[in-house]
């Protein structure tokens, strides 16, 4: 079952900046760094339970999942809740960000 994916306005904000980012300090690699995370993105339309559920998925109020991306190395995930007809992604994080909380 395919469902639509659907981005909040922090995940694509949190998306833009880190696009941004690597513009910034990686300008040849920034444009095939961010084509493949929307592709990737686009992907959890079709079984996103094959993700694992994230580490703070425990300690809020709905569970999340978590897709790692990275070319060489995993350096960010899109958090995600599924939904019967829509993926969610509630935010993207660099791994090094200390996890989500319900305050956030």
């Amino acid at each position: 079952m395919s469902r639509r994916v659907i981005l909040t306005d922090v995940a694509e904000v949190e998306l833009e900046s880190a696009y941004r980012w690597y513009v910034e300090h990686a300008p040849d690699f920034a444009e095939r760094w961010y084509n493949g995370f929307l592709e990737q993105l686009q992907s959890l339309a079709d079984d996103p339970e094959r993700f694992s559920l994230a580490p703070e998925s425990g300690d809020l109020i709905v569970p999340v999942r978590q897709m790692l991306y990275g070319h060489r190395r995993k350096t960010h995930r899109a958090v995600f809740a599924v939904r019967p007809e829509a993926v969610v992604v509630l935010r993207i994080r660099h791994v090094a960000q200390r996890q989500l909380s319900d305050l956030e």
